[in-house]
């Protein structure tokens, strides 16, 4: 049983929180390239329940820094970014992107305050589509971020997009890493069929895949790795083969989604803890062999729709109740909700901001579930035991893929798909 005091350690994000402290010690993608611009508006940031604020300066150089300013707690997104620098309006003092103060007009010229004071700043880099910060102890930065495909593919290979989800980040985890729910919340039913039994009126959500459909129990196995977890979903595909739906847990918080075909997509995401009760969800489609096609990267169920007000909210939301439309609920679909990504986001929500793991009643397949929050509490018991996190200084561990793949049986799943879900 997950008792309360384990779900208060996994998700728990904050400064001083053993999971946040964990995290502090990964880059973390938090931006869209696109949302900063040199000399434009600065942006607010929250992110670890830590409350910042982000800027590209005139050179292009990339800041995060205490949204507040160090004289008079004056908020900064009222700041003025101009000439390499964020000026606070209040008395003038401006910070460059490494938290530095370069002036301070209210003061006299010579102060020994420009030397002594500070503002809190941590490192961003733009890298793979996204913006990513480091906001742990300096001493034990990694060099650089995890090396996941997505993100070492031209930018022709891949496209991001960014949702906002009011959950915490470990329920858009165990979302990510369920594979048995594919065939039945992103399944599809047959309307001819509506007076049959629900597992013989179901159809495969992706035509090209008809296991999913055909075999809704499937057996899991889970391999514990030095990146996080392998997982293997074997579901039967004929009288001597297995269909091997392998996805891939990357730590702290990084989930892949299995290509529906031979050389197709391979699509992941990313759950940014925002705070406690909410996380960013980055959601990358990529191809590392080849461009993606103009279809692509025009349509993706797997993609929310968002507002274009900077929010990132769904476009479609909770308040509108996910856009349910119980006849096509009752006819065409289990949730009657569009889109994939949309249907993960109205079950994940609809549990609340974090779920009381201590209530639920796990099954068969939550394997993987239960050995994701085994592994993210050990990570959090190493850094207080070791001071050290050691996935976070190895970026060549995530050099993984996910992958669907039909095998003989008898057939190790990791061995009979390594040329799949390797990265050369």
């Amino acid at each position: 049983m997950f008792t309360q005091e384990d779900n208060e350690r996994l998700c728990r994000v904050g400064p001083g929180q053993p999971m946040g402290e964990a995290f502090r010690r990964f880059w973390i993608p938090f931006l869209l390239p696109e949302e900063l611009t040199a000399d434009g508006a600065p942006l607010r940031v929250r992110l670890l329940g830590e409350e910042l604020i982000a800027f590209r300066d005139t050179e292009g150089k990339l800041g995060l820094l205490d949204r507040y300013c160090p004289h008079r707690r004056v908020d900064l997104f009222f700041g003025r970014n101009e000439q390499s620098g964020l000026r606070c309006p209040y008395h003038g003092w401006k910070f460059n992107t490494e938290g530095k103060i370069l002036e301070m007009p209210a003061e006299p010229e010579n102060t020994q305050m420009l030397q002594d004071t500070r503002i809190k700043s941590y490192p961003i880099i733009e890298w793979g589509g996204v913006i990513w910060a480091y906001m742990g102890d300096p001493a034990h930065q990694p060099e650089k971020p995890p090396l996941m495909e997505w993100a070492t593919v031209p930018s022709t290979h891949r496209y991001v997009s960014k949702r906002l989800q009011r959950t915490n980040y470990a329920q858009g985890v165990e979302g990510g890493i369920d594979s048995s729910h594919v065939g039945i919340l992103h399944g599809r039913l047959d309307p001819e069929k509506e007076h049959l039994p629900f597992r013989q009126k179901q159809v495969s959500p992706v035509t090209t895949v008809p296991y999913l459909a055909m075999d809704t129990a499937p057996k899991f196995f889970v391999r514990p790795t030095d990146h996080g977890m392998t997982i293997g979903a074997r579901r039967n595909a004929s009288e001597n083969e297995y269909y091997w739906r392998i996805t891939q847990f990357l730590l702290p918080f990084y989930t892949m989604i299995a290509p529906q075909q031979d050389n197709g997509t391979v699509m992941g995401h990313s759950w940014t803890p925002i705070d406690d009760h909410n996380c960013w969800v980055f959601t990358i489609t990529w191809n590392g062999r080849r461009p993606l096609s103009a279809e692509e990267l025009s349509y993706s169920t797997v993609h929310t729709e968002t507002k274009d007000d900077g929010s990132y909210e769904p476009l479609v939301g909770a308040a509108k109740d996910y856009g349910i439309d119980r006849e096509i609920q009752r006819l065409h679909t289990t949730t009657g909700i569009d889109g994939i990504g949309l249907q993960d986001t109205a079950v994940q929500e609809s549990m609340g901001p974090i779920v009381d793991r201590s209530l639920e009643v796990l099954g068969s397949g939550d394997a993987a579930i239960v050995r994701f929050r085994r592994m993210l509490l050990a990570v959090a018991d190493e850094l207080e035991k070791t001071g050290e996190v050691s996935a976070a200084n190895k970026p060549e561990l995530y050099k993984v893929r996910s992958a669907g793949v039909v095998l003989p049986h008898g057939v190790d799943f990791q061995e009979g798909a390594a040329e799949y879900i390797h990265v050369k």
